[in-house]
């Protein structure tokens, strides 16, 4: 089993913790992760975007010359491609980009993003995260303390004074332990994690 130190909010090291190796010490598996973070994204997609085809812009019935003797090219309608205001070819419709990958390929890659942060010395864990009131300032400090820019903190419950303490914070997002995905774990910089949260992480992915 790995075993990284336990910081407190201070930043100070205050005892270490063994991280269970079904979870954070797995073979990582860079397919997977990157399956799973395509899918995330795909998922996110509106597919929302339309443009309209020769065939559904209004006007054009009749041939704007006759085919020949004009001196001009032959054309059929106004509303063709090349023409101004005409469709477009090939129009994007509204369509669905999501696309589903089974539940143990998806367990697979969490694990697989994980360890890959235990791997890199980029997971930090810390005793507790609490805090009186709803204070950005406070967050800011306990981040500044831990030496962490980019982070991804993970808590084991909603508490909304932590949530909304990060709210404002740019570079910072929290997640509940249950509620973690490979995007997000990828994404960030450092991997912030409360012992409870590594304890929930440990008690639902092992």
């Amino acid at each position: 089993m790995a075993s990284v130190a336990v910081y407190n909010m201070e930043g100070k090291e205050v005892g270490t913790i063994e991280l269970n190796d079904a979870v954070f010490g797995v073979k990582v598996n860079e397919h997977l992760v990157h399956m799973a973070v395509v899918q995330h994204l795909a998922n996110k997609r509106q597919g929302t975007q339309k443009a309209k085809t020769r065939g559904e812009v209004s006007g054009g019935g009749r041939k704007p010359w006759k085919q020949k003797g004009t001196g001009h090219a032959r054309q059929g309608s106004t509303r063709s491609p090349q023409w101004t205001g005409g469709g477009m070819v090939f129009a994007p419709v509204p369509r669905d980009y999501s696309f589903k990958i089974n539940k143990k390929e998806k367990r697979a890659a969490l694990k697989s993003a994980l360890t890959s942060k235990v791997q890199d010395s980029r997971l930090v864990v810390v005793d507790e995260l609490k805090f009186d009131q709803i204070k950005t300032k406070d967050f800011v400090a306990v981040m500044n303390n831990l030496k962490v820019e980019k982070g991804l903190v993970v808590i084991a419950g909603n508490d909304a004074n932590v949530v909304l303490s990060a709210r404002n914070i740019p570079t910072v997002d929290t997640v509940q332990a249950d509620m973690i995905n490979v995007y997000d774990i990828m994404k960030a910089k450092t991997v912030v994690l409360t012992k409870d949260a590594v304890a929930k992480i440990e008690e639902v992915y092992a």
